[in-house]
């Protein structure tokens, strides 16, 4: 399944709200889930992000329409970076002319 790697940062909303957002991350996680991936790991970060988050999805288009559902909300923006494996990638570079 694809891996990738959500960089967020908080909303001026979700930061006036901030004491809800355990709850929050426990509902994406469960949003996620019942779309078929997985949140493998969560991270409050210093730094120019607030919160770094590790996910599985079937396929782009899963993870693109949790995305738009996660930004409706208001609270975070995110920045999406798709992860490749280091055997994926050594895979790619053999495939190079």
């Amino acid at each position: 399944m694809p891996t990738y790697i959500m960089l967020m940062k908080l909303t001026e909303q979700g930061v006036k709200d901030i004491k809800n957002a355990p709850q929050r991350i426990e509902q994406a996680a469960k949003t996620a889930e019942a779309m078929g991936g997985k949140m493998i790991g969560f991270y409050s970060v210093m730094g120019e992000y607030d919160y770094v988050v590790i996910g599985e999805c079937p396929s782009d288009e899963v993870m693109m329409t949790f995305l738009l559902g996660l930004g409706s909300h208001g609270n975070a923006r995110t920045t999406t970076l798709k992860a490749f494996t280091s055997d994926e990638f050594v895979g790619m570079v053999k495939k190079l002319p």
